[in-house]
């Protein structure tokens, strides 16, 4: 009688216009690697992240052009404005799109989110002033939401073994595209002066220098956006909570055949009760977006002040390098992350945990930060070679943190309550890097004004501080603060 009333309640139910059970069954029929959903993430991703850091390399000759800066030690202040707008953006609202996407679905936001790179990112190169590109900025983060539910969405549509490698398919695609899109601006910026024979100063390119790249980026974006049309939804939508679901299957399959059915409901409504605890009071959610956002504060400074300090004349203690220069590190670094990412992370994360690669990978940026400021004194191939294999090094690092700090957040809730998990994320994130590109100029610009200073002159008081960053990120990632959820 047990085993007759066992069964039905160990067979999963899928619903027949759920767009999530429609997953569900494909993930159960689908054998070896799920090639196209790994692609599909990995084109949104990168097409989110490409505009984010595309103006980079130009934007100290774009505020030049905008002549707002009274002197030229001024450039880098008014820089981290226009660099913050997008992530204080971006923080109003992610919590926001979260909520959205865990209500209506995540295909919703991924296609809104899409959608904003093609027309803000756009007029943000046709940009006359200074405030026309901090606002221009501000709206694209704002209606570009999709950062966390996509990972919510690289979690669902993707059977248990491969969800660490879909989680690192987001970051390796977000950083990456936090590598090539400033390449893509170093290349494609001012294209008048660097390629002449294709581009005269009357066209549109000569009068808006730093449209060429904002363009390509939204072309990339536009066909992203009819791509997704097609994307299937994860989120599960029916209503009935007597029958089985991911939830409720996982604590039925977890009980024991020895287990009654008053054992198996008290299990179910145990689980039940813990997932609907708030989210703020989740620590081991909480602690790793802590921990993330810190990282993230040290990232995004760090984005704004190697190029910022790369396009810097030799007399501030800087590489005296020219967009493209800039542009073709950027490119050398986005490739062996690519290499890194997709062929050995998944391997070091299993071997090692992600709590440990986070730990490793900022021990190891620390001092590679604070040689930087000696490149400055070499030159010709000896510069290129080291300055190409330190930016290799230090974004291949910075990933592996990101990538393990993803993988801890969502293990720590369940289905219905990742968009919103994530939403705080990215709402935490998007205020600390929104500190970082403003914080990153206006310590850039005060270094250049205390290079005779006895104590870390010139940049190496920035380097020194960006450690500062990543040494309290190390300290946090060890109990009792970073808590880890225990399934």
């Amino acid at each position: 009688m047990a085993a007759e009333y066992r069964e039905p309640l160990l067979k999963k139910k899928y619903y027949k216009n759920c767009p999530g059970c429609k997953v569900d069954e494909m993930k159960e029929l689908e054998q070896g690697l799920p090639i196209r959903p790994l692609l599909s993430i990995w084109i949104i991703v990168l097409c989110t992240a490409l505009p984010i850091s595309s103006l980079f390399p130009f934007l100290y000759f774009m505020i030049r052009d905008f002549h707002i800066a009274e002197r030229e030690e001024d450039i880098g202040s008014y820089a981290g404005y226009v660099g913050s707008a997008f992530m204080l953006g971006r923080a109003l609202t992610s919590v926001s799109w979260g909520i959205f996407a865990d209500r209506y679905g995540r295909k919703p936001v991924i296609i809104m989110g899409t959608t904003s790179v093609v027309i803000f990112n756009s007029l943000f190169g046709l940009s006359v002033n200074f405030w026309m590109a901090v606002i221009t900025r501000f709206l694209l983060g704002s209606l570009n939401g999709l950062l966390g539910p996509i990972k919510a969405y690289a979690v669902e549509i993707f059977r248990d073994e491969y969800q660490a490698l879909g989680l690192s398919t987001v970051s390796t695609a977000w950083g990456i595209g936090l590598i090539i899109g400033p390449a893509l601006g170093g290349f494609l910026a001012q294209p008048a002066e660097k390629y002449p024979n294709l581009f005269s100063k009357d066209s549109l390119f000569g009068r808006f220098p730093y449209f060429l790249p904002c363009l390509a980026i939204s072309s990339f974006a536009l066909a992203v956006t009819i791509a997704t049309c097609w994307l299937p939804e994860t989120l599960h939508k029916h209503n009935d909570n007597d029958q089985s679901s991911d939830d409720s299957y996982d604590a039925l399959e977890a009980a024991s055949n020895e287990s009654n059915t008053k054992d198996i409901t008290e299990k179910e409504e145990g689980r039940e009760s813990t997932s609907k605890q708030s989210l703020l009071k989740n620590w081991p959610l909480m602690s790793s977006i802590i921990v993330y956002c810190v990282f993230s504060l040290h990232d995004m400074a760090y984005t704004e002040i190697f190029s910022l300090w790369a396009v810097s004349p030799r007399k501030y203690g800087g590489l005296s390098y020219s967009t493209e220069q800039v542009g073709e590190v950027l490119a050398v670094s986005g490739f062996s992350l690519l290499v890194f990412q997709m062929s050995l992370y998944p391997y070091v994360e299993r071997l090692l945990g992600p709590v440990m690669v986070s730990r490793i990978g900022s021990v190891l940026a620390i001092p590679l930060l604070q040689s930087y400021p000696l490149t400055a004194m070499l030159s010709g191939f000896t510069l290129t070679l080291v300055i190409n294999c330190a930016s290799v090094l230090k974004n291949v690092l910075s990933v592996s943190i990101i990538t393990g700090l993803f993988i801890l957040q969502n293990r720590a809730v369940d289905q219905h309550q990742r968009g919103a998990a994530n939403g705080i994320a990215m709402t935490g994130m998007s205020l600390f890097k929104a500190v970082g590109p403003a914080g990153g100029g206006a310590l850039f610009s005060w270094s250049e004004k205390r290079l005779d200073a006895s104590f870390l002159p010139g940049t190496q008081m920035v380097f020194f501080v960006l450690n500062i960053v990543e040494a309290v990120g190390f300290l946090l990632t060890f109990e009792p603060f970073l808590a880890q959820h225990r399934q």
